[in-house]
């Protein structure tokens, strides 16, 4: 069941990648230009990345990934879906960036790269898409080196359980049985005439997340939550555009997380 419902997921992804790639949201003209796919505090958690091997796990058609390697890291980008790694490929090439793109699933990424990093990144909705954090945290302990960081940028979880008004819980935080869905369009561009339309997603908790690095032995540097989120999550009044890109709370309403961003090491060896 969970292996059809995978299968689902990378024929929704698949089909998706040219809507992406033409939409507003992923802003491709503005990243041609130069403008960064990260958040503005991603740099400074992680510090200065010349020279080192980061490995992006979910890269997606690969903008978070290469703009690590504007800032001068060795970057590989890892996903399910091979044409948004053909996109991914054909943007490093067009941009003059060095970029690997490897396909295969997140479960099997230590045995298809078949090395390790000084620097694991992930995030913007991608651990939903897991069933499980169980094989996600072995894989990311394996694919570090003695030493090496986890760095996570993600939507926090209580928003997932909101309904799309943003002023109802909708959906169970603690269950984790997850959610499945049947619905044209999608969050990029909602009226998009699409075919593949079955999808399967899951809440991870916090207490999951962290309990499963705890497990493979990952250290925890730091969880900072944040009020801010990078696409129209919530109806205005709730949420105010505030720059492209950069959706927060109007003034006046209370604050929940809206993402967040964790960095664990991995400890070197004695």
């Amino acid at each position: 069941m969970i292996d059809a419902k995978l299968e689902d997921n990378r024929a929704w992804w698949d089909e998706r990648v040219p809507i992406h790639l033409g939409s507003k949201l992923y802003d491709l003209a503005g990243f041609r230009a130069g403008r960064s796919h990260l958040a503005a505090y991603e740099a400074d958690e992680l510090g200065s990345v010349a020279g080192l091997d980061l490995l992006h796990l979910q890269c997606h058609v690969g903008l978070d990934a290469l703009s690590w390697a504007r800032l001068g890291a060795r970057v590989t980008g890892y996903d399910f879906s091979e044409p948004a790694l053909l996109a991914a490929r054909a943007l490093a090439g067009q941009l003059g960036l060095e970029a690997d793109f490897v396909q295969g699933d997140v479960d099997h990424a230590p045995e298809r790269l078949g090395r390790q990093f000084d620097v694991v990144y992930t995030g913007k909705g991608a651990l939903p898409w897991l069933p499980s954090l169980v094989p996600w945290a072995d894989a990311v302990c394996r694919l570090l080196r003695p030493g090496g960081r986890l760095y996570l940028v993600e939507f926090h979880p209580l928003s997932d359980v909101m309904a799309d008004d943003g002023l109802r819980i909708e959906y169970d935080y603690l269950e984790g049985a997850g959610q499945s869905w049947d619905e044209p369009g999608d969050y990029a561009v909602l009226d998009a005439v699409t075919q593949n339309n079955r999808s399967h997603s899951w809440i991870h908790t916090m207490g999951e997340l962290v309990t499963q690095l705890a497990r493979v032995g990952l250290r925890l540097e730091f969880l900072h939550e944040r009020s801010e989120t990078y696409f129209q999550r919530f109806p205005p009044p709730y949420l105010d555009q505030v720059e492209p890109g950069l959706f927060v709370p109007a003034a006046g309403s209370p604050r929940i997380p809206l993402v967040y961003s964790l960095l664990a090491r991995k400890p070197a060896q004695a």
